[in-house]
């Protein structure tokens, strides 16, 4: 029997490394050409830089920080059929700097969504349930079509024009509950006016009036994401405290993991299979810092394996005794594709 419908899942997202050379760069490779790009430099202090093309080429905004989008010829310049190409900016692009950059396929520069109360603009993958949206807020609680049809596990939306924090909402945390990916901060209730403290439908998700998330004559942007069986899932865990950490099921490899801590202050811990090409993943970079990897250290231990990951350490970011923590994580494999081939651990 089938596990999946997606058998190769880096035609929907890849992680793609690459070293700077602080001039134009094309980088390939990346199997698809890419409608929403995540830049972190690994060697080098720097932002976490997302470009999307809904929001178009030359455009960014910026994980760890509140600031508003800027534009500029010396960052993400062109959507390749298997990459992109950069200027010379040193946050995506520093001479001799060692990047990872993680790509997502969605349907390039979308079109017209009128699901909601305020008309959106939706480039969506219906097949990886991924969807990139743009809203203008009016200063009042609305709903937003979302292109995915099946209801959103995960939203991460920031306000383009002004200086504000994100705003995240995750089914680990229930609909009265956000946190924002640019601090460490844990969940924050309730999110009336952020979310409506309301779950999103197959159609639509809902905004308040915040400045963040509705704000009148404000452009926004959401990534929306759903589980997909064997490619994609958005969930949380309790820790135990142990080195023996808590297993948690995907149904997949993982690919890339990002987990953040919702009851305490902590950072928004990335992994991924590029970085770590073996047991025990120890490379880590944060959604919310300008941190090197190298300026990590080797903590916050995990193990890739054919069905899930598995903290192998202690510590508060991920494997506090009684903790809870949300994650997001996207596969290498599938445990089992529709051509009958088994994922395997590392």
């Amino acid at each position: 029997m089938a596990y999946t419908t997606i058998n190769k899942s880096t035609a929907n997202f890849n992680t793609k490394l690459y070293t700077g050379n602080a001039s134009t760069l094309n980088v390939t490779g990346v199997g698809f050409q890419p409608d929403l790009v995540w830049i972190k430099s690994r060697s080098g202090t720097g932002s976490n830089n997302l470009f999307d093309a809904v929001r178009g080429v030359q455009k960014r905004i910026f994980t760890d920080l509140t600031s508003a989008e800027q534009t500029s010829a010396t960052y993400l310049t062109a959507f390749g059929s298997d990459g992109f190409t950069l200027g010379n900016n040193g946050d995506v692009n520093g001479n001799n700097q060692t990047t990872v950059a993680w790509n997502w396929k969605a349907n390039g520069a979308g079109s017209s969504n009128t699901d909601g109360s305020l008309a959106s603009t939706v480039s969506v993958n219906s097949t990886a349930r991924f969807s990139i949206v743009k809203y203008l807020g009016n200063g009042n609680p609305a709903t937003i079509g979302h292109g995915l049809g099946v209801v959103p596990k995960m939203i991460i939306l920031k306000n383009l024009n002004t200086s504000d924090s994100w705003y995240v909402y995750h089914q680990g945390m229930g609909a009265n509950a956000y946190m924002h990916i640019n601090t460490t901060n844990g969940a924050l209730s309730p999110s009336t006016n952020q979310f409506q403290a309301t779950t999103p439908t197959n159609s639509v998700f809902y905004v308040g009036n915040a400045e963040g998330t509705g704000g009148n004559g404000r452009n926004m942007i959401a990534y929306c994401f759903a589980d997909v069986k064997g490619y994609s899932k958005f969930g949380k865990y309790i820790g135990n405290g142990n080195a023996d950490g808590t297993f948690i099921y995907t149904g997949f490899k993982p690919a890339f993991v990002m987990v953040k801590r919702t009851d305490a202050t902590n950072f928004w811990l990335i992994r991924d299979n590029k970085r770590n090409t073996f047991n025990v993943s120890d490379k880590t970079i944060a959604a919310d810092s300008a941190s090197s990897e190298t300026g990590w250290g080797t903590s916050y231990l995990i193990d890739y394996l054919s069905n899930g990951f598995k903290c192998r350490d202690n510590t508060t970011p991920i494997n506090a005794s009684g903790g809870t923590y949300i994650y997001m994580a996207f596969a290498e494999a599938p445990l089992v594709g529709t051509n009958g081939v088994t994922a395997k651990a590392r």
